[in-house]
């Protein structure tokens, strides 16, 4: 069997992914929290190098991928679109045989756009309906889109936090026990908007809702916050059933807007409440809860097609990681959840929000951080995690084991 996995083929209804593995450009677009406006797919050098990026990835196997549009960079002014990047990104992929999951909203937003304001809802519609029908004619099959990527950490970061300009929280915030659950109740409803807007711009259009799937515990020595952990860590559903109508029906929610899930994960997603000290992954603290039991609860919960949407590590951490992960996603799908994808991300390595000349070095491929390059184009692969992903792809997304245990 090849080393690149399952040949590509046209994503159909029943599976409207191209192939199971996947990969991510970092796109966030917001204002970091020193006032610097963020252009991730520039900064990496992506936006510049989009046909050699996309050779690279095909050459590994990985013929369908992750891109941010950005409302922040899509609207400079108020409802004056640019769409060209969309466009160039668009035109690229076609010409690789590359399957792009495009999101909206990467937590950036227009700049008389306020998240805790219900304005924003229709705005966001307009914006959805602009570029559903810029994009529809560059698809031959149905268009996959996040409207918003990661409803449940923007609404937590604007609520508790000083990560995202010019929200700041209040002083008495409580870090991860605060929900956020106003905003999200208003981003989803300009998602559920937009959603609509796009569909009577291209009935074709598919909708990939992206969260984070997290665990939750009590510190070793109190006991007593079991059952606040265990409330925190139900808040990670609560995007998810807002869109499904399970929760505040009256937004507008229903069970087919849940039409693919995409699950978020990285070692940073466990954690305790109250020291929000997170849980080690190596060494391995015996808290951590496996992927498999964090995804088979996504499909016990709404029985809909997921995919592990963003998951890596950095450093000398990254193959190691990625053969867990690709693990539990195997033993996953052992149990009869519907794991249609394995995302990493980022393919290309990213700087860090808010430290701009600090590289996490987590991606299949490093680049180059000399300041004299920017943005930069030098592409380095990590030979060990490219190692890993090859074996891997001899065994997903087969059902058979092949000696992967």
């Amino acid at each position: 069997m090849s080393n690149t996995g399952s040949s590509p083929s046209s994503p159909s209804l029943d599976q409207p992914f191209q192939s199971f593995w996947m990969g991510g450009y970092e796109g966030a677009d917001h204002i970091n929290k020193h006032g610097e406006a963020l252009d991730m797919v520039r900064s990496s050098g992506h936006l510049d190098g989009l046909d050699d990026d996309y050779a690279a990835a095909a050459a590994l196997g990985i013929r369908t991928v992750r891109e941010s549009i950005g409302w922040r960079l899509a609207e400079p002014a108020r409802r004056r679109y640019d769409l060209e990047r969309a466009t160039r990104i668009a035109r690229a992929a076609r010409r690789h045989g590359i399957q792009v999951l495009w999101s909206l909203m990467h937590y950036g937003t227009p700049p008389d756009i306020d998240l805790f304001d219900d304005a924003l809802i229709e705005r966001f519609a307009a914006y959805a309906a602009a570029v559903a029908d810029r994009l529809a004619p560059l698809h031959d099959v149905a268009p996959v889109y996040t409207p918003i990527n990661e409803i449940s950490f923007l609404s937590w970061v604007v609520s508790s936090s000083a990560d995202i300009w010019p929200y700041r929280p209040p002083e008495d915030g409580r870090g991860s026990e605060t929900s956020g659950y106003a905003v999200k109740c208003r981003l989803v409803r300009a998602a559920l908007a937009a959603m609509a807007a796009m569909r009577r711009v291209d009935p074709r259009c598919r909708f990939l809702h992206v969260e984070p799937v997290v665990h939750v515990v009590a510190p070793r020595d109190r006991p007593d916050l079991a059952a606040l952990a265990a409330q925190v860590c139900e808040y990670q559903w609560q995007a998810w059933d807002l869109i499904a109508g399970r929760l505040e029906p009256q937004l507008g929610g229903q069970p087919q807007a849940l039409d693919l899930i995409g699950a978020n994960h990285y070692a940073s997603g466990q954690w305790e409440i109250d020291t929000e000290h997170r849980l080690s992954w190596d060494p391995r603290d015996p808290r951590r809860r496996p992927l498999a039991d964090l995804l088979d609860a996504v499909w016990q919960r709404y029985r809909r097609p997921l995919i592990l949407s963003e998951t890596s590590h950095a450093g000398e951490a990254r193959a190691p990681w990625l053969h867990e992960m690709a693990n539990e996603v195997q033993r996953a799908r052992w149990r009869g959840v519907p794991v249609h994808g394995l995302c990493l991300y980022p393919l290309i390595d990213r700087v860090d929000w808010n430290r701009t000349d600090e590289w996490h070095h987590s991606g299949l491929w490093d680049v180059s951080d000399s300041p004299r390059e920017t943005p930069p184009r030098e592409r380095r692969l990590c030979v060990d995690y490219a190692a890993t992903l090859a074996r891997w792809q001899r065994v997903l997304p087969s059902p058979r084991a092949e000696g992967h245990q």
